[in-house]
Parts: C-alpha cells; sequence; structure tokens
C-alpha cells in the first residue's frame, strides 16, 4: 500500500512531465482501436448488405462466382426450365428469375460515367420482389418496357439525375437508353455500388444477349419452412448437376469472403503502421522514466535508507508506468472510435458510403487497446525501473544520477554490433538472392536485425555522428553552439534513445521513396526500350466490342493491335502442367512491344497452330524449340500448338507470357467464349501522330470507361499511382513521426528540468534568454539531424536492396530520389526547432535566483 501511495504521489506531482509519454500511448491505442471499429464497421456494412439482398435460396450456375466476371463479360446463366423446376418444389413461397451483371458502364446524356470512383461495382439487372428486402421505391415505379429504367437513390444525389433523364448502358451485348422512371432506396447501407434495374426481358436481352435465361433464381421459402429444408427439396427438384444451390447464410458468407481479403490487407496494414507507433513511442517512455527516475535519485536514496528494498522500488516505478499506460490507454479507445468515425467520413467523402448507424464497437476492442497499451508502457519501464532499484542508499547523500553500468554497456555495444553485422550479412544475401521470393524473406530479416542494431548502438554513434553534425552546423553559432554540442552529448543513451525513435519512421520513408522511384525509373526506361506503340486504350474492364470497332475505324491509324488473356491448361511434352492461360494477340503486336527471345523469332508463334513461351517456363517444363504443347482452352477444344519461339523473361512488362494469334484462338475457341480485349495498341501513320491521338480521343468521348493514352501519358499515369501509393503510405506513417517529434519535445522538457541549476548559473553569469533558448533548439535540431542520418542511411540500405530484389522481376533500375531525401534531411531540422519551442520557451522564462536556489 505504501508503494502504490508514493507512485500515485509522484505520478500526480509529475503529470506535466508525463502528459506527452500519456500522448504518445494514445496515439498509438487510438490507431490501433481506430482500426480495428473501422474494418468492423466495414464488415458490419457488408454483412448487413448481403443479407439483405440474398434470398432463403439461390439457385446459381455451379461456375458462377460472385466475385468474378466470365472471360466473355456474360455472365453464367441458366435456362428458364429451372426456374419451372424449382418453384415446384415443396416448401417454396414463390421463386422468380434474376438476371445481374456487374460488367456494364452506365453514362448520362454528357457521356459521364455513373459508377463510383473507389472501384465499387455497377450493377445492372431486372427489378424482382426480393429486392424488396434492401429497397424500396421512394420516386415513380419499377421499370415497365424497353425505354425505361430505375436507379438507386445514391446514385441519384451523387450525379444529380432524376426523373425524365437519359441513361445509356454500355454492355459486351451493345449500348441501349432507357429513361429514368423510378429511383430505389436502400434500406440498409449501400457502400458505394451503383445500380440500375430494367424489366426482366430488357435486362435478359440487353445484358446476356438472349431472353429466357437468368443468372440466378431466387426462392422464399413458405412459412414454417427452414432455409435447409427448402434447400433440400429445391436440389431435389432440379437435380444438383450444374447448380449451385445455396440458403442465405451460405451465400451471403460467399459474398463476405469475396470482400474478405480486401478488408484483411486494410485492416493488417494500418495496425502495422499502429506497431510502428507503438515502437516509437517506446523509446519515448524509456526516455521519460529514465529521466525521471535521474531527477530522483536523491528521493530515491532517500528511500532505501529508510528501509525501502530495491523490488520496492522498482515496483514504484512499474506502478506509475501502469497508471500512465491505463490513463493514455483509456482516452486511446474513446480517440480511437472517433478516428474510425472520421475514416468513415473520409471514406464516404471519397464515394465509398459507411453510415455511422452501423458503427461497431466489439466488446474486444477496448480490452486490446487498454491491455496494448498497459503493457508497452509497462515494458518500456521496466529498465528505467530496474536502474532505479539499483540507486544506493548513498545516493542521497550527494547529487548522483542513476548508476553508470560500465559493463552493461559494453554488452549493449557488443550485442548492438553483432546484430547490426548479422542484418548487414543478411541485407547483402538478399542483394544476391537468384529468386525474388527467397530474397524477401532475407530481407525482412535483415531489416529487423539492422534496425534493431542500430537502435542498440544508438549511443555509440551518437557520440561521433553528433560531432560531425556539430562540427558543420554548429560552429557558427559560437560559445552557444559548442554548448549546445556538449549537451547532446552529455546522456549518449538519452540522445540514442531519441534520436531512434524518429530514425524509424525516416528509415520506412527512405526506403519506400527509394522502391518507389525505383520502379517509375525501370518501368520509365522498359517502356523507352521495349514499346514501340503509340497508343495504348485500357480501363478498368475489358473493352467492348463497340468500343473495339470505334478504335478500329479511327482515321490515322496505321494498325490496331487486339491483346486478349485467354483461360487456358498447358501441358508439356514431359506431362507437367499449368493453368496459367495464354495471351491472344494481333501479329502486330511483335511490333508493338519489342520482346528478345532466346530461342527462335517472335513473329512465328503468330503463326497457324503455333504459339510462344517464356524462358522461365521453358525452364520450369523442360520445354524448347520446336516442342509441341496441349493446350486446353476453357470453353472451347484442345489445340497441339508448336513452340515457335522462347522469349526473354529478364523483363518486367508481359513477363511470362505466352503468345499465340487471334486466329489461332479463333479456331479453338467458339465465337460466344471469346473475350472481349483487355488492351489495345495503336499505333499512328508516319507523320500523323498528333491527329490520330485526337481522333483517338475524340472516338472514345461515347466509352468514357476506357483511356487512351501515348507514352508520356503511361509513363505519368504511372508516377501518379505509385506517388498516389506511397503518398497514402506517408500519411500513415506521419503518426510515428508524430510520436517521434513527442519523444524529442518531452526529452527536452524533462532535461531542462534537469538542468534548471545549471541553466539559472548560466543566466547570472551573463548568458541572455535568447542565447539561452538557441541554446536549446540547437540542441533539439542536432538531436533531429542525428535520428534523421541514421534513419535515411539506413532507409536507402534497405531500399537499395529491395531494388536489386524487384531486379529479378524485371525492375532493374535503382534509382535514389535525392530531392525527396535532401528534402525530409532539411526538414527534420525545421522538426528539432519545432520541438524546441515550448522547453526553450520555458527555460527562457526561469527566475534566475529560484533556479540557482533549485536543489
Amino acid at each position: 500500500m505504501t508503494v502504490l501511495k508514493t507512485s500515485m504521489r509522484n505520478f500526480f506531482a509529475h503529470k506535466g512531465r508525463m502528459a506527452l509519454s500519456a500522448v504518445a500511448v494514445l496515439l498509438s491505442v487510438a490507431f490501433v482501436c481506430g482500426t480495428l471499429v473501422f474494418t468492423d464497421t466495414m464488415n458490419t456494412t457488408f454483412d448487413k448488405l448481403f443479407a439483405a439482398t440474398s434470398s432463403d435460396v439461390t439457385v446459381s450456375s455451379k461456375a458462377a462466382k460472385s466475385d468474378s466476371t466470365p472471360q466473355n463479360g456474360r455472365p453464367d446463366s441458366l435456362p428458364a426450365s429451372v426456374l419451372e423446376r424449382a418453384e415446384k418444389a415443396e416448401g417454396v413461397k414463390y421463386a422468380e428469375g434474376a438476371v445481374s451483371s456487374m460488367n456494364v458502364t452506365v453514362v448520362n446524356s454528357a457521356n459521364k460515367n455513373m459508377g463510383s470512383s473507389t472501384g465499387a461495382p455497377t450493377i445492372a439487372g431486372n427489378w424482382t420482389r426480393n429486392d424488396l428486402r434492401s429497397m424500396e421505391i421512394t420516386s415513380g415505379h419499377a421499370p415497365r418496357g424497353p425505354t425505361e429504367t430505375m436507379v438507386d437513390a445514391d446514385t441519384a444525389d451523387k450525379h444529380h439525375l432524376k426523373l425524365g433523364d437519359e441513361l445509356r448502358t454500355i454492355a459486351v451485348t451493345g449500348d441501349f437508353k432507357a429513361r429514368i422512371v423510378g429511383i430505389a432506396t436502400f434500406k440498409v447501407t449501400n457502400p458505394g455500388a451503383a445500380v440500375v434495374y430494367f424489366d426482366t426481358a430488357t435486362a435478359q436481352r440487353e445484358l446476356l444477349g438472349t431472353t429466357g435465361r437468368f443468372t440466378e433464381i431466387n426462392l422464399s421459402a413458405a412459412t414454417g419452412v427452414t432455409d435447409d429444408t427448402l434447400k433440400r427439396n429445391v436440389t431435389a427438384s432440379i437435380g444438383a448437376g450444374g447448380y449451385k444451390v445455396q440458403t442465405q447464410k451460405e451465400r451471403a458468407d460467399e459474398n463476405r469472403s469475396g470482400v474478405g481479403s480486401f478488408m484483411d490487407v486494410i485492416k493488417y496494414a494500418m495496425l502495422g503502421f499502429a506497431g510502428i507507433a507503438f515502437l516509437v513511442g517506446i523509446f519515448l517512455i524509456i526516455n521519460t522514466f529514465s529521466m525521471l527516475v535521474a531527477q530522483r535519485t536523491r528521493e530515491i536514496g532517500l528511500m532505501r535508507a529508510i528501509g525501502s528494498s530495491r523490488k520496492q522500488v522498482n515496483r514504484s516505478v512499474l506502478v506509475e508506468a501502469t497508471l500512465l499506460g491505463v490513463f493514455g490507454s483509456i482516452l486511446g479507445v474513446g480517440a480511437g472510435v472517433g478516428l474510425a468515425v472520421g475514416l468513415m467520413k473520409l471514406m464516404s467523402a471519397a464515394g465509398m458510403d459507411l453510415s455511422t448507424r452501423d458503427l461497431t464497437v466489439k466488446a474486444t476492442t477496448p480490452v486490446i487497446g487498454l491491455v496494448l497499451g498497459v503493457v508497452v508502457t509497462v515494458l518500456a519501464a521496466y529498465l528505467p525501473a530496474r536502474r532505479a532499484g539499483k540507486v544506493s542508499p548513498m545516493a542521497a547523500l550527494r547529487d548522483a544520477g542513476t548508476p553508470a553500468d560500465g559493463k552493461a554497456g559494453l554488452v549493449r555495444g557488443i550485442i548492438g554490433l553483432v546484430l547490426t553485422g548479422a542484418g548487414t550479412f543478411a541485407l547483402f544475401t538478399a542483394a544476391h538472392a537468384d529468386k525474388a521470393s527467397d530474397g524477401s524473406l532475407v530481407l525482412a530479416a535483415g531489416v529487423v536485425l539492422t534496425l534493431i542494431g542500430f537502435v542498440i548502438i544508438g549511443p555509440l554513434l551518437a557520440g561521433g555522428v553528433v560531432r560531425v553534425i556539430s562540427a558543420v552546423l554548429l560552429r557558427f553559432f559560437g560559445p552557444v553552439g559548442r554548448m549546445a554540442e556538449r549537451n547532446a552529448l552529455r546522456n549518449p543513451r538519452r540522445t540514442g534513445a531519441t534520436g531512434a525513435a524518429l530514425m524509424i519512421g525516416l528509415a520506412l520513408v527512405a526506403c519506400l521513396s527509394v522502391v518507389g522511384s525505383s520502379m517509375v525509373a525501370s518501368a520509365t526506361d522498359e517502356l523507352d526500350k521495349s514499346v514501340g506503340t503509340d497508343f495504348i486504350i485500357q480501363g478498368n474492364q475489358r473493352i467492348v466490342p463497340q468500343a473495339a470497332k470505334a478504335i478500329e475505324t479511327t482515321p490515322g491509324l496505321e494498325h490496331v493491335t487486339h491483346y486478349r488473356d485467354i483461360e487456358a491448361k498447358i501441358v508439356a511434352p514431359d506431362g507437367s502442367s499449368d493453368s496459367d492461360g495464354v495471351t491472344a494477340a494481333d501479329p502486330t503486336y511483335a511490333q508493338d512491344l519489342h520482346r528478345k527471345t532466346t530461342a527462335g523469332e517472335l513473329t512465328a508463334a503468330y503463326g497457324k497452330d503455333s504459339m510462344s513461351v517464356g524462358s522461365k517456363f521453358a525452364t520450369k517444363h523442360h520445354v524448347k524449340l520446336g516442342d509441341t504443347l496441349t493446350v486446353a482452352f476453357k470453353g472451347g477444344s484442345t489445340a497441339k500448338l508448336k513452340v515457335a519461339a522462347i522469349t526473354d523473361d529478364d523483363v518486367a512488362i508481359d513477363q511470362g507470357a505466352r503468345y499465340l494469334s487471334t486466329q489461332t484462338m479463333r479456331k479453338y475457341l467458339p465465337a460466344d467464349r471469346i473475350p472481349p480485349d483487355q488492351i489495345m495498341f495503336a499505333s499512328a501513320k508516319n507523320g500523323q501522330e498528333k491527329q490520330a491521338y485526337a481522333a483517338l480521343k475524340k472516338s472514345m468521348e461515347q466509352y468514357p470507361q476506357y483511356q487512351v493514352r501515348d507514352q508520356s501519358d503511361y509513363k505519368q499515369e504511372l508516377k501518379d499511382q505509385i506517388g498516389q501509393l506511397l503518398n497514402m503510405v506517408y500519411g500513415l506513417l506521419a503518426l510515428a513521426i508524430v510520436v517521434a517529434v513527442l519523444g524529442v519535445i518531452n526529452t527536452l522538457a524533462l532535461s531542462v528540468v534537469e538542468r534548471t541549476r545549471e541553466i539559472g548559473l548560466m543566466r547570472a553569469i551573463g548568458m541572455s534568454r535568447r542565447q539561452l533558448r538557441r541554446m536549446i533548439r540547437l540542441e533539439s535540431v542536432v538531436i533531429a539531424l542525428f535520428g534523421a542520418l541514421l534513419g535515411l542511411g539506413l532507409g536507402m540500405g534497405w531500399g537499395a536492396t529491395a531494388q536489386k530484389l524487384l531486379a529479378l522481376e524485371g525492375l532493374k533500375v535503382l534509382e535514389i530520389p535525392w530531392p525527396t531525401i535532401i528534402g525530409v534531411f532539411i526538414g527534420s531540422a525545421f522538426v528539432g526547432l519545432f520541438a524546441a519551442l515550448i522547453p526553450a520557451f520555458r527555460a527562457g522564462r526561469m527566475n534566475v535566483l529560484n533556479a540557482i536556489a533549485t536543489d
């Protein structure tokens, strides 16, 4: 009880000094809890949606998948006879056929895409009674003929649609127009999909290209009949041969699994950044308690002199840490819920609608936040608490800091050097790996080992690095600069821990910058070397035939190349096989993409019953030039194709592609199974590049889902995509950097308190307030630059090693983004200045006499 009282008294006596450490705990716990609440809320939203849109029992094609569309762009469907047999099953209240397709684009009269900008699908189908489970018509009426359509209210609000507006739906079967006669509102939250409805006959004709077929059969159970019973009855009625019969729960689970992997990626990525913030916060907490213990040396010595044991002193510090962890974690849990709401609002503004009505805070979330925050805080405070327990009773009689342990420092240095050496060796091994998959694991080990090693040897590096930085930067500030340098060197362990917190975040920034820049530079270099086409046309969906025809008839083009990925199983002469498919293209593709071959000529692969394979495939399956491969086309027949070329797989574009001609594909694949183009290429007639580019843009105005790019556009798009990804990552890493800045502030603030008498003496012998504030600011800048120098150097090493692995996948150019690196380094100096503002201001306001009299 005495230990608890002492701990409580000390905690509240130094609550100002604990505040920033509590903020670090708060931010880290908030990010964890916010991530859990956000992803749980998204799961709840999708669960409600899938439960509401699934009928009691659903019958669909066995080949149908909820999250994909067949390669020909037309949904798998069932004959109407299945509906007739299903509705005769015992226990059926009513049965109806549904038509649905996600391979459509809907545009308004100005040819503006009405789909979501977040990647959510556009869904077109017929209006059924099953839709009343999740929607209600709030304006107008359901479509009754081929010229009428109904849209969901969210899409209508977002794109300012109203009754009477005309919409054009673009499907693989053709384009068709209809006017809006109704608007339906979701009863549950719609995460962002755009939904349009037609009458059944129109949906069948325009989306499936035929009548008398449905994509699924929805059945409602009669009163007292369970879903499982109805499923058994329907299965018996229609036969289970080529059909998939699912209960509402099974259907919802299947739909959920389609988004589950995506949700897991978001969840674990965000938790990873929260872990980095926790790691950085550990250094802040260690520094805080180390300095508090040092400042209370005499007090701890007195406690030992009057009978307190080492365990009691140790326990006292750990109780303070527990109080800090509990306080910060409780606030962090609340902040996490607020963060989740903020993320939901942000996503809604970006087009992915998430309602706070579905806000989900599971009982485990606050428990995880509290346990994690308290455990991390107590573990971080363990070393300072252990040092506190070593304070002797004699320390009460002298002005002494915590006991120095030379042996411990030597052991620490040896461990740090061993780990750093092991990590460096791992990075070297990864850089010389033969396979990227093998090297990535070694790279991860190297990153972890070098990071831990640098953290441990930080105090050893502090002396040399700080002196170098000071020699370059602080000599211009005379005696004030030299005092700032000595302050930074006074406690290398403290400087090392403070710099390490900043080092972690900046190391990751530098690594990702190097990787991102190298990817862009490599792709740009390969585009310059290998891409011979003038224009590239592609979108998020396959190119529908009518759009392909518009491209072909564009004036000023020398040639147009069709490019399709075809599902197929390939069997090598030795009996081994794979199902990675083939690429069907026109012979002009050999001009559009210059591919080196290790054997044969690529143009020969476009000959009759011929194909090419990649060098990796050839090596793995012992295939050589002239061999015959068995190619089983999905939905078509099996062909015997001669290997006429082996392409070099030491590239990034089309690595591993197996080429054959469009004519060969048509020979073995029925017309209704041939997929639309995945991408198309076009080259202008000599001297007509600008005119052809403008003409292509004009031809594709009717199809806003596709983009026409020349090579410069394509390079810029690639750069922008990687830049957006990096900016998002940098934004998440900003949390760790914010915590690191708090660490610098806390270190300086506690350092000022620790040096109160010293500061008073300096003021007494003539140092001005301005000089004092400058000294503290310079000390902060040196510490920040120390962390930045270590972090950027370490990160560039990681990035360079990662690029060596990317080179195995064809991305061969290493590019160091020096403007970014230099900018971050200079920015770190400003971070140091910012962090020192409050401590420097407080130091400058000290009363000189009171400061000198401080015990």
